[in-house]
């Protein structure tokens, strides 16, 4: 079975690739330039955090914002993977919140330093059910929302991408060997916004106008 590795993501997954600023727009909104070529960080594992779960959020934490995204989970390891090859190596797909420590980022941003931690805290990563690759017909024409307790902040479409999916997997492939369970999340549309203890966050990726999948995050404190 095609997906059999990938399905096992939460298990197996080593690592969590993010393309920053993939969508023109989200760009434009956080004051930064379209990049010409992927723009990649990572998130760890321990980031993950299943659907209907809570997000404790650290005291350090001051400003956190959400960021929707299609998320590619991969079911066959490859490196310096074509093009033309690369859609073969996944194996399902994922809706996703890349949540980000605003403040913490900015402040490494101005100073020059990695912004790791800004992303990378317990639960940032919080990921619904797997949807077989199967089930989507065209990645680059889905609907992806984000709304925090009812009011809908980002409402943005695959299609709007900068960089498609061959040329991520392709271009990743080539710096990081990419393994069963590894994720990649696409980048985020625009409409990035805080979200505070006690806020729910609601992700839906619709498919032809019908929700395909659903995450649901609730946000709390963590106190420490």
């Amino acid at each position: 079975v095609k997906m059999a590795k990938a399905k096992q993501f939460m298990d197996i997954g080593r690592k969590i690739i993010c393309v920053g600023r993939n969508y023109g727009l989200h760009a434009k909104e956080i004051g930064e330039a379209l990049p010409s070529e992927p723009l990649l960080f990572l998130k760890p594992s321990t980031s993950l955090l299943a659907h209907q779960s809570t997000l404790l959020v650290p005291e350090s934490v001051t400003e956190l914002h959400h960021e929707i995204e299609l998320g590619v989970v991969i079911e066959s390891r490859c490196s310096n993977v074509s093009e033309a090859d690369a859609m073969a190596t996944v194996g399902g797909y994922l809706l996703a919140f890349d949540m980000t420590a605003r403040t913490i980022q900015s402040l490494a941003k101005k100073a020059g330093n990695p912004w790791s931690v800004a992303k990378g805290y317990d639960g940032f990563c919080p990921v619904g059910p797997f949807i077989p690759s199967d089930m989507i017909k065209d990645p680059h024409n889905l609907q992806l929302s984000c709304s925090v307790n009812g009011v809908k902040r980002q409402d943005g479409n695959t299609k709007d991408m900068i960089f498609k999916l061959p040329t991520l997997i392709h271009y990743i492939s080539r710096i990081f060997t990419l393994e069963p369970g590894d994720i990649i999340l696409t980048g985020t549309p625009e409409g990035v916004g805080p979200v505070a203890a006690g806020e729910t966050m609601e992700g839906v990726l619709k498919q032809d106008g019908e929700v395909i999948s659903e995450l649901s995050i609730p946000v709390q404190a963590r106190g420490y």
